[in-house]
């Protein structure tokens, strides 16, 4: 026999001794539970220990009011036989409506009153103002261990869910997680559904922040939590990858202001399309972030920053957005990412995770343009900047020239004027030497020809002296010698002849040497001195009038065309003549300052 232990459970207190794992005995008409469970948990109902499972039956007495009917078609069936009809133990078995009916009539006695259950939203359907549900339970691995249909009628509809929109900011959607009062029903022809008449907003809203507090608990345990907030900020925007729902309201404000930046080509702009909400939309974004940043690597042309953005929505639309993976890829990013979300009192653990967080998509496009304009007023101003100091500097270059070139102007007309002293008096030099030159050589060789003609003279005078004297001896000795030297003789004659023409020829042709060396050496000196008087003429005729007109200069004549070099040749309201690079004109002088 099996051993139970029996309670007093009184009916308005059976759903609670049942969700605890108690069962009901319809021969004893009493809850009990089996002797290995934690009876510490129906310790105020009275536990009852030692009952065999056969307890004996009471005597029939009127059945308490708070007691489910042990078996509702056999009380039928007796009764109808008590009374001499036909319903005694069909042969046949019963027909279904009268079997549903049985369940219907078996549920309603057991659930007069609602019961708080928690419940996941699976779908929503509006019709007449009636709210009609599909509602869940799963487990942690997202399998579902209980499913049913249930509905909240328009009255109560109007009542309870403007007050849960109110609390919690959210509206019935799929995926909320709900703690609801239900009072189950059964109809033969549409089967088991729940009738919701209140909805608790305090529940949801913890399953909400509980779901934000693991996943932030796990990524601060990964140590990643904070990786994109610390990253450092963009110096500058020029390019944005922008992830968000297609067509949304507030990519429309967005792009409003984007559009604008990028026809300015002040920054380009990226757009990557994802589902925002329902089942799988976190996979969604990662998948369409992810291959907008491939493609970026691939034209090698990444952003400066990710932007996650979308429209304004109720709570649980966000909580779509509450996904470890997506968290996880945004602090994974080596870009800062800027979230507008569109929600201005709730927040996702997406914008606790980003770089940045904005209310509205409006707001992040006009943090980044604020950027934009405030570089853009940077380079302005450093571009002033720079336009002033290229400005001091030209005009300081300016002046530099100016001096440098009134100094050029001074010295050129210094040495102009040093140049022409120079060559007048080189000129004069020349000429003074080439004449002494002249002279000098003109003086040396009538010298030279007076001593030659003095030598030659003295050595004819003393051939002439000395040849009679020789003549005489020569006689004297010829004669003594003529016998035998006469064969000689005119050879010896002839011989000393030969040597005095020879050394008067000597002489003549040192001294012709002598003059012609003379001569070409006054010679090349006229030559160089004419060679230097051409350069000298050469450089003044390149200094001349006009490549000083060409300068900027101007010569200033009187009437009769004579230069004015200097104030006192000017006179009061004299008639002069002013030549420049291009024509003359004539004008008066006036009083001297």
């Amino acid at each position: 026999m099996e051993e139970r232990h029996y309670l007093n459970v009184p009916f308005k207190e059976k759903d609670a001794a049942k969700a605890l794992g108690a069962r009901y005995d319809p021969a004893s008409r009493r809850w009990w539970v089996h002797p290995d469970a934690d009876l510490s948990a129906f310790a105020k109902w009275d536990v009852l220990p030692g009952i065999s499972s056969s307890p004996p039956v009471p005597a029939r007495a009127a059945a308490p009011a708070d007691a489910p009917a042990p078996d509702l078609f056999a009380s039928r069936e007796v009764a109808a036989g008590a009374a001499g009809g036909e319903l005694t133990a069909p042969a046949k078995g019963i027909p279904l409506s009268r079997l549903l009916g049985g369940v219907a009539a078996a549920i309603t006695q057991a659930f007069k009153a609602g019961v708080w259950t928690t419940v996941e939203v699976m779908n929503v359907r509006l019709n007449s103002g009636h709210v009609y549900l599909e509602l869940s339970e799963r487990d942690r691995a997202g399998q579902v261990l209980a499913k049913a249909h249930a509905m909240i009628w328009a009255n109560t509809a109007a009542k309870i869910l403007p007050e849960f929109e109110r609390a919690t900011g959210a509206t019935i959607g799929a995926g909320i997680k709900l703690l609801v009062r239900a009072k189950p029903g059964f109809k033969a022809q549409f089967g088991f559904s729940l009738e919701i008449d209140a909805i608790d907003p305090a529940f949801t809203l913890g399953d909400l922040e509980a779901r934000k507090k693991e996943i932030r608990a796990r990524l601060q345990r990964e140590g990643v939590f904070e990786q994109n907030r610390r990253m450092p900020p963009p110096w500058d925007f020029t390019s944005v990858l922008v992830v968000a729902p297609h067509e949304a309201a507030g990519l429309g404000d967005f792009r409003k202001e984007s559009d604008r930046l990028a026809l300015l080509g002040l920054c380009r702009f990226t757009y990557a399309h994802s589902r925002f909400q329902g089942e799988g939309a976190a996979r969604e974004i990662i998948t369409a972030l992810t291959e907008a940043l491939d493609e970026c690597a691939a034209a090698d042309d990444m952003p400066d920053a990710i932007v996650i953005i979308r429209g304004g929505g109720a709570v649980n639309d966000l909580a779509w957005l509450n996904d470890y993976d997506l968290a996880r890829v945004v602090c994974d990013q080596r870009l800062p990412v800027l979230t507008g979300i569109g929600h201005e009192r709730d927040s996702t653990i997406l914008d606790e995770v980003a770089f940045a967080k904005f209310d509205t998509p409006s707001k992040v496009i006009g943090a980044i343009e604020k950027l934009i304009v405030r570089r853009a007023q940077e380079a302005k101003t450093a571009s002033e900047a720079i336009m002033a100091m290229a400005g001091r500097a030209a005009r300081e270059m300016r002046v530099s020239v100016d001096q440098a070139h009134g100094q050029v102007a001074t010295d050129a007309r210094a040495q102009i004027a040093h140049a022409r002293q120079g060559s007048r008096d080189a000129m004069n030099s020349i000429g003074v030497a080439a004449l002494q030159d002249v002279h000098q050589a003109a003086r040396d060789g009538l010298a030279l020809v007076s001593e030659i003609q003095r030598e030659a003279s003295g050595q004819v005078a003393t051939a002439r002296r000395l040849v009679p004297q020789h003549m005489a001896d020569i006689r004297t000795q010829a004669g003594a010698l003529i016998g035998r030297a006469r064969g000689t003789a005119d050879v010896s004659i002839n011989t000393v002849l030969d040597r005095a023409s020879a050394g008067a020829r000597s002489a003549r042709h040192q001294a012709d040497a002598q003059i012609s060396a003379l001569g070409e050496r006054a010679t090349a000196s006229l030559g160089r001195a004419r060679a230097n008087s051409d350069a000298l003429m050469r450089e003044i005729a390149g200094q001349g009038p006009d490549k000083t007109l060409n300068r900027g200069f101007a010569i200033v004549r009187d009437a009769e065309g004579k230069p004015i070099t200097s104030l006192h040749q000017a006179e009061l309201d004299q008639l002069i003549e002013i030549q420049f690079r291009d024509g003359t004109m004539s004008a008066h002088s006036g009083k001297p300052k």
